[in-house]
This record gives structure tokens, sequence and C-alpha cells, in this order.
């Protein structure tokens, strides 16, 4: 935190150190304002201000045009590295280099995202910016917004849709459910009929320890119900689950090929209507322009349209 004593620059005018830095250079006040394209009097009465702000002539008139006093010289020599500085932060456009960042992101997400879109996101980030971190916390629909208001996460990758006045939600992609299961557990084919989905027990994920969801809604529809035998909110936990009991799981259809290729599962179209996942960016809105946030948008958003 720097201290700054606000009182200490009610006088002073940048406008007034430009005007000293351009009259040391060109040596004269006419030339100056030509420079500052202001009128000569301007330009001598800012030099007045400088005079008095500092209390010493600051440049002498010789025949060979103004030339500064020592205190003149050491004022310049001082506040010359300052005025570029102040120069370059204000009018140099923000830029941002992957190859050569070094910075830190925190990510919000649920596990089951984690799984789907970790893996590559993080080698296309080892690729192309390999000085870049990742550091993910556990999130779901109900805490994303609160995570981001709250600036614990720089950026969520959540499926809810409300959205905050002080937030920014942009969408991405739309994915399905699926319903998977064991055959060593579950001798059935896909596609699955609503008798065999309600014939068998089923494994649900709820972050809020629910035992009901719209596929619920749809059976209830046809005067139909399900039987869930287990609930946890963690994806991750259901794939050995199904390899030890005979039941179904319905989950997001990201995880499928993941969940086929390394567990042996089998998947079918869920049998009743389900509504779409749609998966969306959410960030603050006080971060709309920050340049290595808006990289890891864009390749983010590049990613999960490209993953299957």
């Amino acid at each position: 935190m720097f201290t700054i004593r606000e009182n200490d620059f009610h006088r002073i005018d940048l406008n007034l150190l430009t005007v000293l830095f351009v009259l040391q250079r060109e040596g004269s006040v006419s030339r100056t304002a030509e420079k500052l394209h202001l009128g000569q009097p301007a330009v001598s009465n800012a030099l007045a201000r400088l005079r008095e702000m500092f209390d010493d002539p600051l440049f002498v008139r010789t025949a060979g045009g103004m030339i500064p006093t020592p205190r003149a010289e050491a004022l310049i020599a001082a506040l010359g590295p300052s005025m570029e500085q102040m120069q370059h932060i204000l009018f140099q456009p923000p830029s941002f280099t992957p190859a050569n960042a070094t910075h830190v992101f925190r990510l919000g997400m649920s596990d089951w995202v984690e799984r789907w879109l970790m893996p590559e996101l993080q080698a296309c980030v080892i690729r192309e910016a390999p000085g870049i971190t990742l550091q993910v916390k556990a999130s779901d629909p109900f805490r994303d917004s609160e995570h981001v208001l709250q600036r614990e996460i720089d950026l969520a990758i959540s499926v809810g849709q409300s959205t905050a006045a002080t937030l920014r939600r942009e969408n991405i992609r739309s994915l399905n459910f699926c319903t998977l299961w064991h055959p060593a557990q579950l001798s059935l084919e896909a596609p699955l009929t609503v008798g065999n989905y309600v014939e068998h027990d089923h494994v649900l994920v709820s972050y809020r320890g629910s035992t009901w969801s719209a596929v619920d809604e749809q059976l209830a529809l046809q005067g139909k119900s399900r039987r869930v035998r287990y609930v946890t909110p963690h994806f991750s936990s259901l794939p050995p689950l199904l390899k030890r009991i005979p039941a179904l799981a319905t989950v997001p259809s990201g995880l499928a090929a993941d969940w086929v290729s390394h567990y042996g599962l089998r998947c079918s179209p869920v049998p009743v209507e389900t509504p779409e996942i749609t998966l969306s960016l959410l960030w603050h809105k006080c971060s709309d322009n920050d340049m290595p946030l808006k990289w890891l948008r864009t390749l983010l958003g590049r990613v999960i349209k490209a993953l299957p």
C-alpha cells in the first residue's frame, strides 16, 4: 500500500511539468508554445507558476536561449524517469503475451467439468503459455456467483444461469444427459426404454442432497417414478460405484466417452426428455478489459467447443 499525502499535490498541475521538460529541450518560450500548441502568454504564465511552485527562477534568459538553473536540471533529472513511466502506463495499450507470461488464474468448476475439461485445457496452457498456473476451486451452480462476487476466483465454468448485475456470463456450449451402467451388474441394451429405466435402482448427483430432479418430473408426467438409492455431490464417485452395484446413473454426456473407456460402462440416451446443460463462463465486470483473463476466456471457449 502506497502512502500519498494528497494535500502535497493540490498545487501541482502535470501540464506545468510538461512545460518544464519541453522548455528545457527547446530553450525558447516561442518554440515551446509551438510544440505544445499553446500561445506564448500561456507558456509564460506556466513558467511563472512553476517558479512560484519551486521557489526558483528555473530558467534564465541568455543570448543563446533559456538556460535551466541547477534546480531545474535537478528536477528534470529526478522527474524524467517517472514522467516516462507515467506516459507508458497511461497511453501504451495493454498487452499480454502468453508465451512469456507468468500468471496465476483461479478457476471455479464442479468435479465433472474438471474431469471433462481440464486435461485438454491444461495441455493447451502448457503448450501456449508455460508460465501460467491454473488453480481449481470446487464449485457448483449454487455457489459460482458467490465465489466470483467475493473475488475468491477469477472465472467460473458454470452450468448456472442466474447472473448478478455486477457479473458477466457468456454461454459457450450446450450438452445433453445420458444414462450409464456396468454390464457386469445390469444386462441391458441401449437404447434404454422407460420400463428399463424405472425397473432398476439409481444413483444421483445433487449439490443440495435432493432425490428429485427434472428426470423425475418427466417420469411423473407419465405416472412413473424411479428409486434413487444413493445421492452424492461428487460425479467422480459414481463409476467405481456402478462397477459394484446394479444401478443406473444419469449424468452430463461429456463424461460418457471417458467413463465408457476407463470403466467399461455402457451408455444410452435418457429415455425421457431432459433439459440441456448450458456451459458458460462467469466473471466480474471489473475484469472485462483484463488482458490475461481475456486470453483465458478465448482459450476456454476454443477448448470447450472442441471437446467431444
